[in-house]
């Protein structure tokens, strides 16, 4: 009987860069599909995983051409029900800032099974890329991601946690500086700057939050990631000619402590 699910859609997260830095499991997942819809920033290298797949662009990108959301659910729920597996393959991971809520209430309001395979979000991969740890001992107890632009795209920023940090913020960083000083931060929090973490050409820059806007030549055009706080600070931030502000304890003491 034609309109009846027959089968499901896995939520693989490729990471944020390169191919290889998805799981082994979306690896897997990916090599089973018939259909694989994907974002606009997945590496093109993914698609050795599954050559026997169709594979469709419906990415999205801020300030560019997009594919409405709208139409990425009506294409999972039409292809999950003309394929036995379908991979929405999304940047980083499908649970952070991945519209994943919207895309599985689409498939449970059409009776098809999903399932979602974790992936590294940008944040993590900025880390790993600069060396500076998200959370420290003593210093950095706590983490928020957040979202630079709402829906509505407008700027934000807040200070909720001892690292913030920020996505989507590479075309507003003056702006994004200026609220992150009336939210409270010091002029001289350090704030690091990552664009295209993950991949090789990746690039980085250290600032304080008043010079957050030097950062934006460097960056422009590519995605960024923005950590602001403890997790901004070099591991030994003395090597890097980096003074820790008043009122965040230097890494390397709180370590030895």
């Amino acid at each position: 009987m034609t309109g009846v699910p027959t089968g499901r859609v896995v939520f693989v997260g490729a990471g944020p860069g390169a191919a290889d830095l998805i799981t082994l499991r979306g690896a897997r997942r990916l090599a089973q599909a018939d259909v694989v819809l994907h974002d606009a920033l997945t590496d093109p290298a993914l698609r050795e995983f599954a050559p026997q797949a169709r594979w469709i662009h419906v990415g999205k990108r801020g300030f560019c051409d997009s594919t409405g959301q709208a139409t990425i659910n009506a294409l999972l729920v039409k292809h999950a029900r003309e394929n036995a597996l379908v991979v929405r393959l999304k940047g980083g991971d499908p649970s952070v800032f991945g519209r994943l809520e919207e895309e599985l209430e689409a498939l449970a309001a059409a009776g098809i099974a999903a399932e979602v395979v974790p992936g590294v979000t940008a944040a993590l991969a900025a880390a790993a890329d600069t060396q500076r740890p998200l959370t420290r001992r003593g210093s950095g107890r706590s983490v928020a991601l957040s979202t630079a632009m709402t829906r509505e795209g407008a700027l934000q920023a807040g200070r909720t946690a001892d690292t913030e940090v920020f996505y989507m913020a590479g075309r507003q960083l003056g702006g994004l500086a200026r609220r992150l000083l009336a939210a409270g931060w010091a002029a001289d929090t350090p704030a690091s700057v990552v664009s295209r973490a993950g991949w090789p050409d990746v690039l980085h820059s250290q600032h304080r939050v008043a010079d957050l806007a030097a950062a934006g030549l460097l960056h422009a055009g590519r995605p960024a990631v923005v950590t602001v706080g403890a997790g901004a600070l070099p591991v030994f931030p003395q090597r890097h000619g980096i003074d820790v502000p008043q009122g965040l304890p230097d890494p390397v003491e709180t370590r030895a402590a």
